[in-house]
């Protein structure tokens, strides 16, 4: 009985040794007598025992790293201090486990190195305008130097890039000059717009102002036409009335002329400045000049017949 109880423990714990269950997203690195024999996927896995030995467990994730803050001087000889962070995944369990010996050590030495020699060839304001070049040159030379390791280097990024506190200090000055410049450049240029905007409207308001008196002066002169026109068409139209009234009435010449030069004076008094005159009246008037004439001969024979 004890026998069959002892035989049952040593088959209990060969079962033990020999079965091993191994979960999603890792694999076990098994060697047999001391030497690399397979790699077991995830699920039900069975090895002789005392031959087979677990050597590694490998997890297939992404796994990340950080890099420790390394001071790096630049091109410019600024010391400033890099802090990385680096995203790799396991491609070949077996390299992983057997062609180095400690491969976080490895991708860390090796991001060290890299950062110091990308860093080294460039200026302060480069390195933080250029975060996206760093980033994917560390990620190929890294890549490239553990891809015999069975790793692969999914990203690379900086999280932060500190200079010296005298060098914060300058560049916040700095900044704070440039915004105080771009400042003033916006607000003489704001003015420089306003005073043009002005000046447009003046002109503008000039412009409309002497159109407004143009076109005054012409409805003026074109009212004093019309006034003018109407006052000697009136005019002309009482000329008419008389003119009419006295043929009518067939008056003698000398009531005829008497009338004509009485309707003449009454068109010169008007506020024309141009007096039309009947044809009709200008032989009343070459009469007036004869008459005139003969006064004047009358009067000097009656003088000539005195001093006789």
């Amino acid at each position: 009985m004890l026998f069959l109880l002892i035989l049952l423990v040593i088959i209990l714990i060969i079962a033990f040794m020999s079965i091993k269950i191994v979960k999603q997203a890792e694999v076990y690195v098994i060697e047999r007598l001391g030497k690399f024999y397979k790699v077991a996927d995830a699920g039900l896995t069975i090895i002789v025992p005392f031959f087979d030995h677990v050597r590694s467990v490998v997890s297939l994730k992404q796994q990340t790293m950080d890099i420790p803050p390394q001071g790096v001087i630049t091109k410019d000889n600024v010391t400033i201090t890099i802090d990385t962070v680096v995203f790799y995944q396991i491609t070949d369990p077996a390299k992983a486990v057997y062609e180095i010996q400690s491969l976080k050590k490895g991708i860390e030495y090796l991001a060290i190195t890299t950062i110091r020699d990308i860093i080294g060839k460039m200026d302060l304001d480069e390195t933080f305008s250029s975060r996206d070049g760093i980033n994917n040159k560390l990620r190929v030379v890294l890549d490239e130097a553990t891809d015999r390791w069975g790793c692969k280097i999914d990203r690379v990024e900086i999280k932060d890039i500190t200079p010296p506190a005298d060098i914060r200090d300058a560049m916040e000055k700095e900044m704070n000059a440039e915004r105080n410049k771009r400042a003033m450049i916006l607000e003489s240029e704001a003015q420089r717009q306003s005073a043009i905007t002005i000046a447009e409207g003046r002109k503008q308001a000039a412009i409309l102002e002497a159109e407004a008196d143009k076109e005054a002066k012409i409805r003026r002169a074109a009212g004093e036409a019309q006034a003018i026109k109407e006052v000697a068409d009136a005019k002309a139209k009482e000329i008419q009335m008389v003119y009419d009234a006295m043929k009518k009435a067939d008056p003698n010449d000398k009531l005829v002329q008497l009338k004509s030069l009485e309707a003449l004076e009454e068109v010169a008094k008007g506020d024309a400045n141009k007096v039309f005159i009947p044809f009709e009246a200008t032989s009343a008037l070459s009469s007036l000049g004869a008459i005139k004439e003969v006064v004047t001969d009358n009067k000097k024979s009656s003088k000539k017949i005195d001093k006789e």
